[in-house]
Order: C-alpha cells, then sequence, then structure tokens
C-alpha cells in the first residue's frame, strides 16, 4: 500500500483520508443513490435515505464534495435548484467499492455455524 508522510514525518497509508469520509455514516449509502441516478435533488436524495436528516444529509454531501467525489449544481431559480452527481473519481472508486462488496459477501460470517465437534459437544 502507499504510504504519504503525517505532519509528524511518520509514514500514513494514503487510504486512511479517504476512508475517514467513506467511513462516516451514511457516506456509503448516498454514494449508493448516486449510482442509481445521473443527477438528484436533495430532497430526492434525503427521501431515498430514510433516518437521515437533512443536517446530517447536507453534511455528508459536503464532506464528498470535498473529496472530489460528488458535484453540485446551483441554477440561479427562485426558489434555487440543487442538483447532486457523482464525479468521475466517485465512479473509479464504484468499481472498488463493487469488487469490496463481493469480497465482503464471500467472507461474511454466518449468524450460526455448527461444526462436528460443536454438535457433539451440545449432545454430550
Amino acid at each position: 500500500m502507499h504510504e504519504e508522510p503525517m505532519d509528524d514525518g511518520a509514514p500514513r497509508c494514503v487510504l486512511t483520508r479517504v476512508w475517514g469520509a467513506l467511513g462516516r455514516r451514511w457516506s456509503l449509502h448516498v454514494l449508493y443513490i448516486l449510482t442509481t441516478k445521473e443527477v438528484i435533488r436533495f430532497n430526492e436524495l434525503k427521501r431515498s435515505l430514510p433516518g437521515i436528516s437533512s443536517t446530517v444529509l447536507s453534511e455528508r454531501l459536503l464532506e464528498l464534495e470535498r473529496e472530489g467525489l460528488v458535484t453540485k449544481k446551483i441554477y440561479p431559480e427562485v426558489p434555487p435548484r440543487v442538483e447532486y452527481s457523482m464525479t468521475l473519481r466517485a465512479r473509479e472508486l464504484n468499481v472498488i467499492l463493487k469488487e469490496l462488496g463481493h469480497w465482503a459477501e464471500k467472507w461474511k460470517s454466518p449468524v450460526s455455524i455448527k461444526t462436528p465437534s460443536m454438535t457433539a459437544q451440545k449432545n454430550s
């Protein structure tokens, strides 16, 4: 994995910054919804994410925009129309996230695993 120096000179994995943004609650959900639409307006996005507050959605969109994963287009209308879409960087990331999802699905642990030794212990 690539490393970059931290402020104190110690090496740090370059994934740390991106993972910090993606690891925040709702971030991956927002990106997933954006993969299903070319552009989406704020309220439509909010309706697609039951349980998220407007404040948190605004924060996540701003963080993703700062990371270069989301673009925000404001139309000079009354009331203002704002549309969000994925950037090329986010589309590239989506390929990686899909692979990560396949990996997670492959290695997820079942709710209950019964091995022969566990069954024998239970029956004794």
